[in-house]
């Protein structure tokens, strides 16, 4: 058995699970989300609880029974608690500026790059350089956080760019001084 299809999702309260069919509907006082789910997995649910189980056990159905069960359980927890992730921006003159569904970042290029915030997430800016994410669906969270950073990862000589508030970047040394022959 998969190490994390066999755990069961505990269902909080106000929280409603609903089979769909060839998926899942998950309500929450945070707001609903739905997603489709492999067909050679079941879901059972009874007594406050859901269940995976798998059909036959093949290499691929094991790997599904996993994701099938990770899949709901960031649901449930998507739909109490949202998810956020946290972007800090490094380099003079890099910023950013949010106005409504609109993200506009300046990184350094002759123009300012301009982004459509995805249906179901917000964006908020603390002092021009702390980009935060926050939304139920924790794909879609960290997906928009990726193609963001996407547009200027952090170089390792100077470490401008865009990064992750808890991420290590490595930096190199420059070029070293020579000495003359």
């Amino acid at each position: 058995m998969s190490r994390i299809g066999r755990k069961p999702i505990p269902i909080p309260d106000g929280v409603t699970i609903d089979k769909v069919p060839g998926g899942v509907r998950v309500k929450g006082p945070k707001g609903t989300l739905e997603e489709r789910l492999p067909d050679a997995i079941d879901m059972e649910i009874a007594d406050g609880q859901v269940t995976f189980k798998r059909g036959e056990d093949t290499v691929t159905n094991r790997g599904l029974h996993g994701l099938a069960r990770a899949l709901v359980g960031n649901m449930v927890q998507g739909v109490v608690t949202p998810f956020a992730k946290e972007l800090e921006i490094q380099g003079v003159g890099y910023r950013a500026e949010s106005s409504g569904k609109k993200l506009t970042l300046l990184l350094g290029f002759s123009h300012p790059v301009e982004m459509e915030v995805p249906e179901g997430l917000s964006v908020s800016i603390d002092r021009n350089v702390i980009v935060r994410i926050e939304g139920i669906d924790r794909q879609k969270v960290g997906q928009f956080a990726a193609n963001i950073r996407s547009l200027r990862p952090p170089e390792p000589y100077k470490g401008k760019g865009v990064r992750y508030v808890d991420e290590q970047v490595r930096r190199k040394v420059g070029k070293a001084a020579g000495t003359g022959a």
